[in-house]
Protein backbone atom coordinates (compact mmCIF):
# COMPACT_ATOMS: atom_id res chain seq x y z
CA UNK A 1 0.00 0.00 0.00
CA UNK A 2 1.26 3.52 -1.09
CA UNK A 3 1.87 5.56 1.76
CA UNK A 4 -0.15 8.66 0.82
CA UNK A 5 -3.45 5.51 0.46
CA UNK A 6 -1.96 4.62 3.92
CA UNK A 7 -2.67 8.53 4.98
CA UNK A 8 -6.31 8.56 3.36
CA UNK A 9 -7.30 5.53 5.09
CA UNK A 10 -5.56 6.76 8.19
CA UNK A 11 -7.35 10.30 7.96
CA UNK A 12 -11.22 8.02 7.17
CA UNK A 13 -10.71 6.36 9.86
CA UNK A 14 -9.73 9.32 12.22
CA UNK A 15 -12.77 11.15 10.77
CA UNK A 16 -15.39 8.15 11.51
CA UNK A 17 -14.21 6.94 14.87
CA UNK A 18 -13.65 10.31 16.34
CA UNK A 19 -17.49 11.01 15.30
CA UNK A 20 -18.26 7.83 17.46
CA UNK A 21 -15.87 8.95 20.09
CA UNK A 22 -17.74 12.17 20.46
CA UNK A 23 -21.42 11.28 20.04
CA UNK A 24 -21.48 8.33 21.87
CA UNK A 25 -18.15 6.60 23.65
CA UNK A 26 -16.50 9.37 25.05
CA UNK A 27 -18.72 9.66 28.71
CA UNK A 28 -19.88 6.00 28.67
CA UNK A 29 -15.86 5.27 28.17
CA UNK A 30 -15.25 8.18 31.47
CA UNK A 31 -17.81 6.08 33.32
CA UNK A 32 -16.91 2.85 32.96
CA UNK A 33 -13.50 3.38 33.26
CA UNK A 34 -12.83 5.94 36.13
CA UNK A 35 -8.54 5.19 36.63
CA UNK A 36 -7.21 4.05 39.79
CA UNK A 37 -8.85 5.27 42.67
CA UNK A 38 -8.75 8.52 44.82
CA UNK A 39 -5.91 10.64 46.24
CA UNK A 40 -5.53 13.13 48.68
CA UNK A 41 -5.88 16.97 47.77
CA UNK A 42 -6.18 18.98 50.80
CA UNK A 43 -8.22 19.04 53.89
CA UNK A 44 -11.38 21.38 54.76
CA UNK A 45 -13.74 22.66 57.02
CA UNK A 46 -16.04 20.26 59.04
CA UNK A 47 -20.15 20.93 57.12
CA UNK A 48 -23.03 19.37 58.56
CA UNK A 49 -23.26 16.31 56.84
CA UNK A 50 -19.75 15.22 56.04
CA UNK A 51 -18.48 11.84 56.81
CA UNK A 52 -16.86 11.50 60.39
CA UNK A 53 -14.64 9.05 59.03
CA UNK A 54 -13.23 11.50 57.05
CA UNK A 55 -11.90 14.11 59.64
CA UNK A 56 -8.11 14.61 59.71
CA UNK A 57 -7.37 14.16 63.73
CA UNK A 58 -3.96 15.84 62.58
CA UNK A 59 -5.18 19.18 60.96
CA UNK A 60 -8.21 19.07 63.60
CA UNK A 61 -5.72 19.22 66.24
CA UNK A 62 -3.80 22.23 65.23
CA UNK A 63 -6.74 24.42 64.15
CA UNK A 64 -8.79 23.64 66.94
CA UNK A 65 -11.96 23.12 64.53
CA UNK A 66 -12.73 19.73 62.76
CA UNK A 67 -11.31 19.62 59.55
CA UNK A 68 -11.97 16.57 56.91
CA UNK A 69 -9.69 15.32 53.84
CA UNK A 70 -10.87 15.82 50.36
CA UNK A 71 -10.23 13.86 48.12
CA UNK A 72 -10.12 13.73 44.22
CA UNK A 73 -10.48 11.02 41.45
CA UNK A 74 -7.12 9.55 40.00
CA UNK A 75 -7.82 9.95 36.37
CA UNK A 76 -4.90 8.96 34.48
CA UNK A 77 -5.45 5.05 32.87
CA UNK A 78 -3.47 3.07 30.79
CA UNK A 79 -5.21 1.42 28.04
CA UNK A 80 -3.06 -1.13 26.11
CA UNK A 81 -4.23 -2.64 22.93
CA UNK A 82 -3.42 -6.20 22.42
CA UNK A 83 -3.84 -6.11 17.87
CA UNK A 84 -3.79 -9.47 15.97
CA UNK A 85 -2.35 -9.37 12.50
CA UNK A 86 -2.14 -12.86 11.79
CA UNK A 87 -2.89 -14.06 7.94
CA UNK A 88 -6.79 -14.72 9.10
CA UNK A 89 -7.40 -11.09 9.73
CA UNK A 90 -7.35 -10.51 5.80
CA UNK A 91 -10.50 -12.90 5.34
CA UNK A 92 -13.84 -11.06 4.45
CA UNK A 93 -17.21 -11.96 2.13
CA UNK A 94 -17.99 -8.37 3.10
CA UNK A 95 -17.10 -5.05 2.16
CA UNK A 96 -14.72 -4.73 5.43
CA UNK A 97 -12.00 -7.51 6.13
CA UNK A 98 -11.87 -8.47 9.53
CA UNK A 99 -8.20 -6.31 9.62
CA UNK A 100 -10.46 -3.32 8.58
CA UNK A 101 -12.94 -3.62 11.45
CA UNK A 102 -9.92 -4.25 14.11
CA UNK A 103 -8.37 -1.14 12.65
CA UNK A 104 -11.64 0.78 13.53
CA UNK A 105 -12.17 -0.86 17.41
CA UNK A 106 -8.69 0.10 18.16
CA UNK A 107 -9.00 3.69 16.64
CA UNK A 108 -12.41 4.03 18.49
CA UNK A 109 -10.36 2.65 21.95
CA UNK A 110 -7.41 4.95 21.44
CA UNK A 111 -9.27 7.75 20.62
CA UNK A 112 -11.63 7.50 23.73
CA UNK A 113 -8.52 6.79 25.92
CA UNK A 114 -6.59 10.10 24.94
CA UNK A 115 -10.24 12.39 24.99
CA UNK A 116 -9.52 11.56 28.58
CA UNK A 117 -5.99 12.14 29.14
CA UNK A 118 -4.98 8.46 29.48
CA UNK A 119 -1.91 6.59 27.65
CA UNK A 120 -1.98 4.18 24.90
CA UNK A 121 0.57 1.54 24.27
CA UNK A 122 -0.13 -1.31 21.81
CA UNK A 123 1.03 -4.62 21.30
CA UNK A 124 0.80 -6.44 17.86
CA UNK A 125 0.88 -10.40 17.52
CA UNK A 126 1.01 -13.13 15.23
CA UNK A 127 2.19 -16.55 16.32
CA UNK A 128 4.94 -14.29 17.46
CA UNK A 129 5.34 -10.73 19.07
CA UNK A 130 5.72 -8.41 16.35
CA UNK A 131 5.63 -5.28 17.47
CA UNK A 132 5.48 -3.39 21.11
CA UNK A 133 4.65 0.66 21.72
CA UNK A 134 5.17 1.71 25.14
CA UNK A 135 2.28 3.60 26.65
CA UNK A 136 1.63 7.81 26.08
CA UNK A 137 -0.52 9.84 25.81
CA UNK A 138 -1.50 12.32 22.48
CA UNK A 139 -3.37 12.72 19.25
CA UNK A 140 0.29 12.16 17.56
CA UNK A 141 1.18 9.07 19.15
CA UNK A 142 -2.08 7.68 18.54
CA UNK A 143 -2.37 8.32 14.99
CA UNK A 144 0.96 6.43 14.79
CA UNK A 145 -0.60 3.10 16.30
CA UNK A 146 -3.50 3.72 13.77
CA UNK A 147 -0.34 3.65 11.04
CA UNK A 148 1.23 0.45 12.36
CA UNK A 149 -2.17 -1.54 12.41
CA UNK A 150 -3.09 -0.77 9.15
CA UNK A 151 0.51 -1.32 7.22
CA UNK A 152 2.84 -3.66 9.39
CA UNK A 153 3.75 -6.37 8.18
CA UNK A 154 3.94 -9.49 10.05
CA UNK A 155 7.14 -12.03 10.22
CA UNK A 156 4.60 -14.97 10.70
CA UNK A 157 1.15 -15.54 9.90
CA UNK A 158 -0.45 -17.71 12.89
CA UNK A 159 -1.99 -16.59 15.71
CA UNK A 160 -0.78 -17.40 19.15
CA UNK A 161 -2.94 -15.37 22.10
CA UNK A 162 -0.71 -17.41 24.92
CA UNK A 163 2.49 -16.07 23.91
CA UNK A 164 0.86 -12.14 23.60
CA UNK A 165 -0.34 -13.01 27.21
CA UNK A 166 2.89 -13.61 28.68
CA UNK A 167 5.03 -10.77 27.15
CA UNK A 168 2.46 -8.52 27.86
CA UNK A 169 2.85 -9.36 31.27
CA UNK A 170 6.66 -9.19 31.62
CA UNK A 171 6.40 -5.25 30.06
CA UNK A 172 2.76 -4.12 31.74
CA UNK A 173 3.38 -3.46 35.65
CA UNK A 174 0.99 -0.88 36.06
CA UNK A 175 -2.52 -1.65 35.90
CA UNK A 176 -4.23 -1.26 32.97
CA UNK A 177 -7.01 -1.26 31.10
CA UNK A 178 -6.20 -4.40 28.05
CA UNK A 179 -8.35 -4.81 25.39
CA UNK A 180 -7.36 -7.74 23.36
CA UNK A 181 -8.48 -7.85 19.81
CA UNK A 182 -8.53 -10.82 17.62
CA UNK A 183 -10.31 -13.71 15.75
CA UNK A 184 -9.83 -15.89 18.38
CA UNK A 185 -8.91 -18.82 15.82
CA UNK A 186 -6.24 -20.31 18.27
CA UNK A 187 -5.70 -22.63 21.24
CA UNK A 188 -6.45 -21.88 24.28
CA UNK A 189 -4.97 -19.38 26.37
CA UNK A 190 -7.01 -19.89 29.74
CA UNK A 191 -3.84 -19.71 31.81
CA UNK A 192 -2.59 -16.65 30.41
CA UNK A 193 -5.40 -14.92 30.54
CA UNK A 194 -6.44 -15.58 33.99
CA UNK A 195 -2.59 -14.50 35.23
CA UNK A 196 -3.18 -10.74 33.39
CA UNK A 197 -6.75 -10.56 34.60
CA UNK A 198 -5.82 -10.82 38.06
CA UNK A 199 -3.57 -7.37 37.71
CA UNK A 200 -5.47 -5.42 34.69
CA UNK A 201 -8.75 -5.41 33.51
CA UNK A 202 -8.97 -7.59 30.45
CA UNK A 203 -11.43 -7.28 27.49
CA UNK A 204 -11.61 -9.82 24.69
CA UNK A 205 -12.98 -8.50 21.72
CA UNK A 206 -13.72 -11.27 19.11
CA UNK A 207 -13.53 -10.04 15.18
CA UNK A 208 -15.34 -12.82 13.06
CA UNK A 209 -17.10 -13.09 9.36
CA UNK A 210 -20.46 -14.94 9.18
CA UNK A 211 -19.17 -17.22 6.52
CA UNK A 212 -17.25 -18.69 9.39
CA UNK A 213 -19.62 -19.55 11.25
CA UNK A 214 -21.53 -20.78 8.37
CA UNK A 215 -20.62 -22.12 4.68
CA UNK A 216 -23.10 -21.11 1.71
CA UNK A 217 -24.50 -24.08 0.42
CA UNK A 218 -22.50 -23.78 -2.85
CA UNK A 219 -21.31 -27.14 -3.58
CA UNK A 220 -17.69 -27.73 -4.02
CA UNK A 221 -15.01 -25.32 -2.77
CA UNK A 222 -11.33 -25.26 -2.70
CA UNK A 223 -10.98 -23.70 1.02
CA UNK A 224 -7.43 -21.98 1.85
CA UNK A 225 -6.37 -21.57 5.33
CA UNK A 226 -4.45 -18.45 5.33
CA UNK A 227 -2.40 -19.17 8.21
CA UNK A 228 -1.29 -22.40 7.20
CA UNK A 229 -1.51 -22.49 3.60
CA UNK A 230 -3.11 -25.32 3.11
CA UNK A 231 -5.64 -25.77 0.42
CA UNK A 232 -8.85 -28.09 1.15
CA UNK A 233 -11.61 -29.09 -0.93
CA UNK A 234 -14.78 -29.79 0.51
CA UNK A 235 -18.59 -29.84 -0.08
CA UNK A 236 -20.11 -27.11 1.41
CA UNK A 237 -24.02 -28.59 0.40
CA UNK A 238 -23.77 -31.22 1.88
CA UNK A 239 -25.20 -30.83 5.69
CA UNK A 240 -22.70 -32.87 7.51
CA UNK A 241 -20.34 -30.35 6.43
CA UNK A 242 -22.26 -27.39 7.34
CA UNK A 243 -23.39 -29.34 10.55
CA UNK A 244 -19.95 -30.17 11.54
CA UNK A 245 -18.25 -26.82 10.56
CA UNK A 246 -21.05 -24.69 12.26
CA UNK A 247 -20.70 -26.72 15.48
CA UNK A 248 -16.52 -26.58 15.82
CA UNK A 249 -16.78 -22.71 15.36
CA UNK A 250 -19.42 -22.50 17.93
CA UNK A 251 -17.42 -24.74 19.64
CA UNK A 252 -14.22 -22.49 20.04
CA UNK A 253 -16.00 -19.15 20.23
CA UNK A 254 -18.28 -20.37 23.47
CA UNK A 255 -15.04 -22.19 24.78
CA UNK A 256 -13.41 -19.22 24.83
CA UNK A 257 -16.33 -16.54 26.30
CA UNK A 258 -16.71 -19.32 28.81
CA UNK A 259 -12.71 -19.17 29.89
CA UNK A 260 -12.73 -15.52 29.99
CA UNK A 261 -15.83 -15.11 32.40
CA UNK A 262 -14.58 -17.62 34.62
CA UNK A 263 -11.73 -15.61 35.19
CA UNK A 264 -13.75 -12.46 35.26
CA UNK A 265 -12.49 -10.83 32.13
CA UNK A 266 -15.31 -9.57 29.37
CA UNK A 267 -15.62 -11.26 25.91
CA UNK A 268 -17.47 -9.25 23.38
CA UNK A 269 -18.42 -10.43 20.15
CA UNK A 270 -18.67 -8.17 17.18
CA UNK A 271 -19.12 -9.31 13.18
CA UNK A 272 -18.26 -8.10 9.77
CA UNK A 273 -21.48 -7.98 8.75
CA UNK A 274 -22.86 -5.82 11.63
CA UNK A 275 -22.03 -2.46 13.39
CA UNK A 276 -19.53 -3.00 15.67
CA UNK A 277 -20.75 1.06 17.40
CA UNK A 278 -24.09 -1.06 19.11
CA UNK A 279 -22.36 -3.72 20.29
CA UNK A 280 -19.32 -1.71 22.02
CA UNK A 281 -22.40 0.51 23.12
CA UNK A 282 -24.01 -2.46 24.66
CA UNK A 283 -21.00 -3.59 26.23
CA UNK A 284 -20.30 -0.27 27.86
CA UNK A 285 -23.71 0.20 29.26
CA UNK A 286 -24.26 -3.12 30.78
CA UNK A 287 -20.89 -2.34 32.31
CA UNK A 288 -21.55 0.76 33.80
CA UNK A 289 -25.13 -1.21 35.51
CA UNK A 290 -22.85 -4.00 36.88
CA UNK A 291 -20.33 -1.04 38.62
Amino acid sequence: MKMTEVYKQIRRIQIKTTKEVNNVFAGAYHSVFKGRGLEFEDARAYLPGDDERSIDWNVTARMNYPYVKNYREERELTVMLIVDISASGRFSSTSQLKSDIIAELSAVLAFSAIKNHDKVGLLLFSSDIELYIPPKRGQRHVLRLIREILVFTPKKKGTDVRSALTFLGKVQRKTAACFLISDFICEDFHKQASLIAKRHDLIGISVNDPFEKAFPPIGLVNIRDLESGEDTIVDASHPSVQDAYREETSKRIQSHKASMNKIGASFIQVRTDEPYVEVLHKFFKRRRRRL
